[in-house]
This record gives C-alpha cells, sequence and structure tokens, in this order.
C-alpha cells in the first residue's frame, strides 16, 4: 500500500536498487522536486541482481557486486512487508548514505547500521542471505521494469501513466533548477513515440551531497 497523498498532490513512483549509485543521484534529485513542485514519491524496490540475472559476458567484478547487492533489497521488502511501504524510502536514504557517502563496502554492516538509524528490529537483517521474500521482491522488480521493458536499469520513475528509465544524472540540480529538470523528463517521456536521448557519460555520480 502506498502512502497517503493529498487530493492537490500527483504522485511519482520510484524504483530502486540501494546500491546503483545512478539510482542515488536521481534519488536526491526527486527529493529536491518535492521541495519545489507538488508531488509526493512512493519508493518501489528494483534489483540489479535480478535484472543481470543469466548475463554472463557481465564483468567478473559487476558479477560480484551483485552477489552482494541482494541482501539489502531483501531486508527493505521484509521491512515494508511488516511495518509498511513508509519505510521503503527511509531505508533507501540510510542504507544509500551509508553506501555511497560514507562508502560502507560490507553490505551486511551496511543493513545493520540503516536498521538501527531508522528505528527498526535488527532481525530483519536476518532475511538477507535467505530467499524467503524473494517473490515479493521479483514481483517488486517486475512491476517497475515491465513498464520499460528490459533493456534498461535502475531507476525507473513513473508519472501520470508515463514511465521512463533515468534520468540518469551525475549531478543533482537543486531549488528550481530541480523542477525544470523534473518538467523537461517528463514532457519528454509523455510523447508516445519518444524513446532515448543519450549521451556518453564522462563522469560518474557524485554522491557526496
Amino acid at each position: 500500500m502506498s502512502e497517503t497523498v493529498s487530493a492537490e498532490q500527483s504522485v511519482v513512483d520510484f524504483w530502486f536498487d540501494p546500491t546503483c549509485p545512478y539510482a542515488w543521484a536521481t534519488s536526491r534529485w526527486m527529493l529536491e522536486v518535492e521541495k519545489v513542485r507538488n508531488v509526493k514519491t512512493n519508493w518501489h524496490v528494483m534489483s540489479l541482481a535480478v535484472l543481470n540475472e543469466g548475463r554472463d559476458e557481465l564483468p567478473e567484478d559487476y558479477k560480484n557486486h551483485l552477489k552482494t547487492a541482494w541482501g539489502p533489497v531483501r531486508v527493505i521488502i521484509k521491512a515494508a512487508q511488516e511495518h509498511g511501504d513508509e519505510v521503503i524510502g527511509k531505508l533507501y536514504t540510510a542504507m544509500g548514505t551509508l553506501i555511497h557517502q560514507d562508502k560502507v563496502e560490507d553490505r551486511d554492516e551496511v543493513v545493520r547500521r540503516a536498521l538501527e538509524i531508522v528505528g527498526l528490529p535488527a532481525e530483519l537483517a536476518n532475511v538477507a542471505h535467505t530467499d524467503e521474500v524473494d517473490e515479493a521482491l521479483r514481483a517488486s522488480h517486475a512491476d517497475g521494469i515491465s513498464r520499460v521493458g528490459q533493456d534498461v536499469g535502475t531507476p525507473v520513475v513513473a508519472f501520470n501513466g508515463t514511465a521512463f528509465f533515468g534520468p540518469v544524472i551525475t549531478r543533482v540540480p537543486k531549488g528550481e533548477d530541480a523542477g525544470e529538470f523534473f518538467d523537461a523528463a517528463v514532457k519528454l517521456a509523455s510523447f508516445p513515440h519518444f524513446f532515448e536521448i543519450k549521451r556518453s557519460r564522462t563522469e560518474s555520480p557524485v554522491t557526496e551531497l
């Protein structure tokens, strides 16, 4: 169940994997958008590990990364099941801060500390290395990815019936710049025959916000 929003607010649905630095930058942009546009972000889990299943051509270091990416998303799913969807965004912010800003590499430590920060039971971490919630995780992932197709990644953003991958950004716009960027992204994506605009990335996301 999504969080309650006022009748005047528009809802943005945002699918993320907490280990993805690009999703992190885009998610922080959405928080800036909320300050200058009457929108509410509902957070949903998708999984880079699920997305890349069976892709043997991936670099070995990225395969190793994907092995560690299961734990955080499983814990978020379990936390939402037991404590409501409102904890999803809070856990994402806690985990993302630890991963992308504090550079904590041990995902078990990330999970443990994030649960403590948000004030959730420590035993939720037990699900990180089991498949207990994988059916629900895959369902959440499929809900997001089905809106944009299999040839994309995280994040997926849906607004007023329009969904798109990205936008992929490396710096977070602030203030009215964030709002105007949001308006432009929604306008582009709302045209049913628009599919892609892209250029080569020249830098990694600046995650120390």
